[in-house]
């Protein structure tokens, strides 16, 4: 009878516990549901937990971005603090109670940490005799891992697993919410700082056309793009009459003003990033000025550590460049290259527009001249603000929240589903303002056309819509010569004709795209059919006019108008037609490089590992640089990149994942003798390319003297 009665006040002990346990629980649940900051969430759990239950420690570990690490982001008290000051992480199934919780997925029990083969002993806890490790899931998603621990040997019971995991599955859920709240709040602000973009985009335009007077006209400008941006600085040079100098002739604040009264001016191709902007035709970007060998010192201007320069483009003349600086370090964005590129080439035709005033008016032929630029800053202006109507309905961005949300499906699928609606909305605006942007703004930009396979061009054009493995067929002859061409406005074409084509058999239960690429005398002819519906034979000469569509509200109007300014500013044929068996074709004639380049000779004995597909650009490369005497080897996949002199990663890849490589570069500690070569190759690309770190980002060297120049790169090996 003893026996009996004992093992019922034991079972009766074990129910209080349990009932302490789910109330302790429950507190702690109402506790964190409540916060919505991630590391404040994270710092008042570890202690609501330890002073819920009476453990000596608890502590909360998240996965790092490599999947490699549980990393501790908050723990108890002073031991908790130096961890986490300390950087403490533990192996993601390793030797530790927390490696094998998160490896496995399942909670563990240490009942005795001296006894246990896989208990991380941690000078920092010193009095810890039992663990409790709970691998935190939401879904089917790791995000880390909770340690409780306590003074007592034996604290824990299989029974209190259940309780605790519960425990753990809703700071789980509390840290998953926090998360997407944070995202949804810099997501907003994102949101936010771009309508101001796009504002003070539509503002100077606006001003632009109205002001005549150009010293008004300068001064506005750069007191715009400040006030707008929350620049430091703003500058607008202009080039002199002999083309030799660039002279400030507006900047923004005091600085400005006595760099102006000072007559400042930079050498056109000098060291400075305004000089060799306007030299080089093409915007320069400086992340940290400390670091880059181009940026002019400027003792006007203590505080810069970021510099843009964009250069001011009308036709084939670069009348100056405007630079823009920050005291941030890398505090330009996509959309700020984007947005001040835009309204550079507003300024550069406002400019324009004033300089030729004061001599138009003298004769009947100017002024006809001076209201053509008017009429071509109107209707640029009117684009300009059309993009901007079009940005109201974005409230945020869609990158990563669709799958973000899918995970909360089971939750609140009502929720989810209305959430999803409201992205639909918000990508289709955000699609119509980026087309519209690039249709009116890149072609207008200026080319730098050199020898170019077309073929490599297309194939990597394809592969970004991610058409490589749907309804294209290519028919390519042997032996194409190369086409004179800029590969960035020569990609953009294809991808408009592309898209075009794809939109056409998108509702085709067979859908089929050809692309044929043939010599035709003076010319290479590359063909892109469809077998789509035919074009209305009364608008199919309207197809290639600016708006103009057939394919309703969502579409622009512009990818085929700018197809034909950017072949016809290559010297080159652009038509389309309809296909006696159905469907269209559009056909491109490029012309063909026929000048003499100057004879390179490679370099030797370098080990070259070509990070691409085996395609004909790769095989070009492959060939030359074993001609040479230089061992190269291609292939998609990683392997031992520290025995290289140069590694080449091609930007766009079948096979491979440019972007996971250039990951796994970084971490193998090689980027510095990495170099990323892209056909499609703007600003916003560099940008992206350059955060992974590689050494240079290059344009495609599609002959030897090309490729002579990118082996300049490599790390020369000993003699």
């Amino acid at each position: 009878m003893a026996k009996k009665k004992h093992s019922c006040e034991e079972d009766a002990a074990l129910a209080r516990r349990r009932e302490t346990l789910l109330q302790a629980a429950a507190r702690v649940s109402r506790n964190v549901a409540s916060i919505l900051d991630p590391d404040q969430l994270l710092e008042q759990t570890v202690d609501i937990i330890c002073d819920e239950f009476g453990f000596y420690y608890a502590g909360v570990f998240l996965i790092d971005e490599t999947g490699e690490w549980a990393v501790l982001r908050a723990g108890r008290g002073e031991p908790g603090r130096k961890m986490v000051e300390a950087g403490h992480k533990l192996k993601v199934d390793g030797h530790s109670m927390i490696g094998r919780a998160t490896g496995e997925h399942r909670a563990l029990i240490a009942l005795d940490v001296g006894e246990e083969p896989v208990h991380f002993k941690n000078p920092y806890l010193p009095n810890t005799h039992s663990e409790m490790a709970l691998p935190l899931i939401v879904g089917n998603e790791l995000i880390g891992a909770l340690t409780v621990q306590s003074e007592e040997i034996a604290a824990f019971t299989e029974d209190d697993i259940v309780v605790l995991q519960g425990m753990a599955d809703q700071l789980a859920i509390a840290i998953k919410n926090a998360r997407l709240h944070q995202e949804n709040r810099r997501l907003l602000a994102r949101a936010q700082r771009r309508a101001r973009l796009l504002e003070a985009a539509a503002q100077v335009g606006r001003e632009a056309t109205s002001i005549l007077d150009l010293d008004e006209l300068l001064n506005k400008v750069v007191d715009i793009i400040c006030d707008a941006y929350g620049f430091y600085y703003a500058g607008v040079f202009l080039v002199d009459e002999k083309g030799e100098w660039a002279v400030l002739r507006a900047g923004h604040g005091e600085p400005g003003r006595k760099m102006v009264e000072a007559g400042h001016k930079l050498k056109v191709g000098g060291l400075s990033m305004i000089g060799t902007a306007i030299a080089q035709r093409k915007a320069r970007i400086a992340l940290d000025v400390g670091e880059e060998p181009v940026h002019f010192k400027n003792p006007y201007l203590p505080y810069t550590r970021s510099e843009m320069a964009l250069p001011l483009v009308i036709g084939d003349q670069v009348i100056g460049a405007m630079t823009v600086q920050s005291m941030e370090e890398a505090a330009f964005s996509d959309e700020d290259i984007a947005s001040l590129q835009a309204m550079a080439d507003q300024v550069a035709v406002a400019i324009r527009n004033a300089q030729l005033l004061k001599d138009l008016e003298e004769a009947h032929k100017e002024l006809v001249r001076t209201k053509t630029f008017e009429a071509i800053a109107t209707s640029t202006l009117e684009a300009i603000h059309w993009i901007g109507n079009k940005a109201l309905p974005i409230t945020t961005s869609v990158e990563g929240l669709r799958e973000d949300l899918a995970a909360f499906r089971k939750v609140d699928a009502e929720r989810v589903d209305s959430m999803m609606e409201d992205l639909e909305i918000i990508d289709e605006s955000a699609h119509l303002i980026f087309q519209v942007r690039e249709h009116i703004i890149g072609p207008a930009r200026e080319m730098r056309p050199g020898p170019v396979m077309a073929e490599d061009v297309l194939r990597d054009a394809v592969i970004a819509l991610g058409l490589d493995e749907g309804p294209v067929a290519f028919r390519v002859a042997e032996d194409l010569p190369r086409v004179l061409a800029d590969p960035l406005h020569l990609s953009r074409a294809f991808t408009y004709v592309l898209t075009n084509a794809v939109e056409a058999v998108e509702a085709l239960e067979e859908p089929h795209i050809g692309i044929e690429i043939i010599p035709a005398g003076d010319f290479v002819a590359v063909r892109i059919t469809d077998n789509g519906p035919a074009i209305p034979a009364e608008v199919l000469d309207k197809i290639w006019a600016p708006f103009f569509t057939t394919k309703g509200r969502r579409h622009a109007g512009l990818g085929l108008s700018a197809t034909m300014q950017i072949i016809r500013q290559m010297e080159g044929k652009a038509k389309v037609e309809n296909l006696p068996q159905g469907g269209v074709m559009v056909e491109l004639m490029l012309p063909i490089f026929d000048e003499r380049r100057p004879e390179v000779e490679l370099p030797e004995e370098l080990e070259v590992l070509l990070l691409d597909d085996d395609d004909p650009w790769s095989r070009f490369v492959v060939e030359a640089l074993e001609e040479a005497g230089n061992t190269v080897k291609r292939a998609t996949v990683l392997e031992k990149p520290e025995r290289y002199h140069l590694i080449i990663v091609d930007d766009v890849m079948a096979e491979g994942d440019s972007t996971q490589l250039l990951r796994d570069l970084r971490r193998a500690g090689v980027v510095k003798k990495t170099v990323v070569v892209a056909s499609r190759l703007g600003p916003e690309e560099a940008t992206r390319l350059l955060q992974y770190g590689a050494k240079d980002v290059r344009p495609k060297p599609y002959d030897e003297v090309g490729l002579a120049d990118l082996l300049t790169l490599a790390e020369k090996p000993e003699v």
